[in-house]
């Protein structure tokens, strides 16, 4: 089941084709904008801040105050506000960029397609050569992306075969200039903590899976920072098929307050892997459209497959599913660190588009639409502090923003409800972001 992942994963980039339009570049010359008459949500705290104005100059908030003590500086872009409501762009934390062996055009639409959504952050969680270069492209405003934070490629069962190749791989990839480590199943005991320790070292973290030979606990002592999936935490817990208690999850909770780490939890994808997700449901998403036909048929395939399987224990896997909502409604009650994510682009999890099922998912772990945002927007801010400040709608903050028609604190479906996306100081409308959409679409009926 671990292995399931990378092996889709690696399906999924063979059959990505290149039917999809090039997304345009934008002018590397950020504006100076001003937000009128809007509300705020600036998620420092649950808080609605009415008739505000908001300065945007050379990528940065410059100013926010109430409009009428705000002076709107001469020759600045005004986007009227009146009824709308502005919040901070939320983050995919474990995302994927295409390998630079994709059509370029692929690889610039998907990267569109987080941002049309409000996604203006992206930890991409396997690196293929050519994506440093893509890296500095994107956060240069050369085309229409998120900011871009980039694993190397991944430490598994295939790619280190010794501690002393793990030590080496580490070198290399902080030589290189990689964001982070990327771990993935089969590791060693040994070749993990050469990994670990080697990384502890250098200053560069490392997250991802949790191999079955080194085990949570064993993970969360050598320091590893995220666990995505909720990796490891079902294993630890025995949890696969059986009721786990709420004195066990209590337990592993506080094991991961302890320790700092974050979690990932990317519900909505793990209960696909798992074949939990209603086949019907996935097959009519409407963003398939937006992705090639081929992918398509090929997630459409698989999960016909996996949700037929004659030998899959549907009540065992129930079980499954609801522990793992136990996990994330404990974590986030006990105030661990959370991160969002989606696994986007992966099965039927479309880039940018499946934040907004993830958030409804999250949401029935009992978290408010406070705590679900900020997962996405100030724990991610957190997270990489040392390398930016972004996350609020606030002075100083990296103008990272979305802008929505209703007060998006009420109800996390209000999200989608967009009046337009700004990344890194750069304004898209929604009818830009829709014209834009359009360009690459596939017709929406491949998937039927």
């Amino acid at each position: 089941m671990r292995y399931l992942l990378t092996v889709v994963l690696a399906l999924f980039l063979i059959g990505c084709s290149s039917d999809v339009s090039v997304a345009e570049s934008v002018d590397s010359e950020e504006g100076v904008y001003a937000f009128v008459n809007v509300n705020v949500v600036p998620m420092n705290t649950e808080q609605v801040l009415e008739n505000q104005t908001v300065i945007v100059k050379d990528g940065r908030i410059v100013e926010v105050g109430p409009s009428s003590s705000v002076e709107v500086p001469e020759g600045a872009e005004q986007i009227e506000g009146l009824g709308k409501y502005l919040m901070p762009g939320l983050a995919e934390m474990h995302g994927h960029i295409p390998p630079s062996n994709q059509p370029a055009s692929y690889i610039e639409a998907v990267l569109f397609m987080y941002v049309a959504n409000g996604i203006t952050t992206v930890r991409g969680m396997l690196g293929h050569d050519g994506q440093l270069e893509l890296r500095e492209r994107a956060n240069a405003n050369e085309l229409v992306s998120p900011t871009l934070y980039l694993a190397g490629p991944s430490f598994n069962g295939n790619s280190v075969s010794s501690p002393e190749q793990a030590e080496q791989k580490v070198r290399q990839q902080v030589a290189e200039g990689w964001d982070l480590l990327k771990v993935h199943p089969g590791l060693t005991v040994e070749e993990f903590d050469a990994m670990a320790n080697t990384a502890n070292e250098l200053g560069i973290r490392f997250g991802g899976h949790v191999p079955a030979a080194v085990g949570l606990k064993h993970a969360i002592d050598m320091g590893q920072e995220t666990f995505d999936h909720i990796d490891g935490y079902i294993q630890y817990l025995n949890g696969e098929s059986e009721p786990i208690s709420d004195a066990a999850i209590a337990e592993v909770v506080e094991m991961t307050k302890e320790s700092g780490a974050w979690v990932v939890p990317t519900m909505i994808l793990w209960e696909t892997i798992l074949g939990y997700t209603d086949l019907e449901w996935a097959r009519t998403l409407p963003e398939l459209k937006y992705m090639p036909q081929g992918t398509v048929q090929q997630w459409i395939t698989t999960h016909t497959s996996r949700v037929n399987n004659p030998n899959l224990n549907r009540e065992a896997l129930n079980v499954h599913v609801e522990n793992r909502m136990k996990v994330l409604k404990a974590l986030n009650e006990a105030d661990a660190r959370i991160l969002m994510g989606t696994d986007a682009p992966q099965q039927f999890s479309v880039p940018g588009f499946s934040i907004h099922a993830e958030l409804e998912r999250m949401a029935d772990a009992d978290m408010t639409p406070y705590e679900i945002y900020r997962t996405g927007s100030v724990a991610v801010g957190e997270y990489f502090e040392e390398q930016d400040t972004f996350g609020l709608v606030a002075e100083g903050h990296r103008a990272d923003l979305v802008l929505l028609n209703s007060n998006p604190l009420e109800d996390v479906a209000r999200f989608k409800d967009r009046s337009g996306v700004m990344v890194r100081g750069v304004w898209l409308s929604e009818n830009d972001i829709q014209s834009r959409l359009a360009e690459f679409s596939q017709g929406g009926d491949s998937a039927n």
